[in-house]
């Protein structure tokens, strides 16, 4: 297909898993995906690869616009992409980065030229580097967001600076990505500029196909990180601490809600909770309310796994709190896709 319009809630998977699929897959990453859903988290959609995102329940006059929208940007042409750098070499090795025909590259060393570029001819994506020499990159954000002809732009953070968590969090509802410069920076950047580019993997130069190839296959975002596995049933605990063990995860568990509840207050590295729905006492439902509670855990990432896939079900489970929601027998490459989507910002 040219473009894929798709709802949040199916009935056999949530419509986050169906996105991230696509997005992890080279021969389907390129097709824009418009989100249609009840679900206000817009960000959340963008961030991992949506092309645009409509609320529901939406008039017909607003579905044909939508679909009109997402077909002509569908349409083979070159794509723009801005970058706002004020460092010369820096700038020239991001350009050597991300060259490639099937994209044109503008660049700029200040905030006021990146806003004057943008306003003039419209970009598909911008890389904004925080330090420029007339204005932060955070205000230049901010006009971005303010300028309703410009606030649909993605826009990829690159920075070298440190961040606060408090500018991290800001950042996280102003920009599409932050990429910091490091080790992995570089293929980091390609992968999510071809993401919000909607580039066809294919037709990249083999060296870049390779370098993305590298990225999203690797376990990088899962080693070391803490997984609580919350199950009354000590075969698929086993099954599963094999499977995140194997990818270099630490794995906690937990065979009652209580227990969950007290392992997650008591550590605070846990990355990731896999919740199990039917349990004796406290039911998965119960135990997710009572972990959301605590301000301090509304962010922590939580797939419900459950036996019963009866219509219903996903609501009660995001009604409850999950970030997401997987249908027992677990499919072990949907359940890492998962798990990698959430933790990888």
């Amino acid at each position: 297909p040219r473009a894929v319009s798709l709802d949040v809630f199916l009935p056999d998977m949530l419509g986050w898993t169906v996105l991230s699929q696509l997005k992890h897959n080279p021969l389907t990453r390129h097709i824009p995906v418009q989100i249609i859903t009840l679900d206000e988290d817009r960000q959340h959609a963008l961030a991992r690869g949506a092309f645009s995102f409509v609320n529901k329940p939406t008039t017909t006059e607003g579905v044909s616009a939508a679909l009109t929208q997402i077909k002509e940007y569908a349409r083979p042409r070159r794509k723009r992409l801005l970058i706002v750098e004020d460092n010369e070499a820096e700038q020239l090795s991001i350009r050597e980065l991300l060259h490639h025909d099937d994209i044109e590259i503008v660049t700029t060393a200040t905030g006021a030229g990146a806003l004057s570029t943008l306003r003039e001819s419209p970009c598909d994506c911008v890389v904004l580097d925080l330090r420029l020499p007339d204005m932060s990159g955070f205000e230049v954000l901010d006009q971005i967001r303010r300028d309703e002809a410009l606030s649909n732009v993605p826009v990829v953070v690159f920075t070298g600076r440190e961040l606060s968590a408090e500018e991290d969090a800001e950042l996280h509802t102003m920009a599409r990505s932050i990429v910091v410069k490091g080790v992995e920076s570089p293929e980091r950047l390609l992968d999510e500029t071809a993401l919000f580019l909607h580039r066809v993997i294919t037709e990249l130069p083999v060296e870049k196909q390779r370098m993305l190839e590298k990225l999203n296959s690797s376990d990088e975002d899962l080693i070391g990180k803490t997984a609580l596995l919350v199950d009354d049933d000590a075969r698929n605990i086993f099954a599963l601490s094999s499977v995140l063990e194997r990818r270099g995860m630490k794995v906690l568990t937990a065979t009652t809600g209580r227990e969950a509840v007290t392992l997650v207050e008591s550590n605070p590295e846990i990355a990731i909770v896999l919740m199990d729905i039917m349990m004796p006492q406290m039911d998965g439902y119960q135990t997710i309310g009572v972990i959301r509670e605590n301000p301090a855990f509304l962010r922590l990432p939580i797939i419900a796994l459950t036996a019963k896939a009866m219509k219903g079900d996903r609501e009660k489970c995001l009604e409850a709190g999950a970030s997401d929601y997987l249908a027992k027998p677990v499919n072990t490459d949907q359940l890492l896709l998962a798990i990698r989507m959430w933790l990888h910002r």
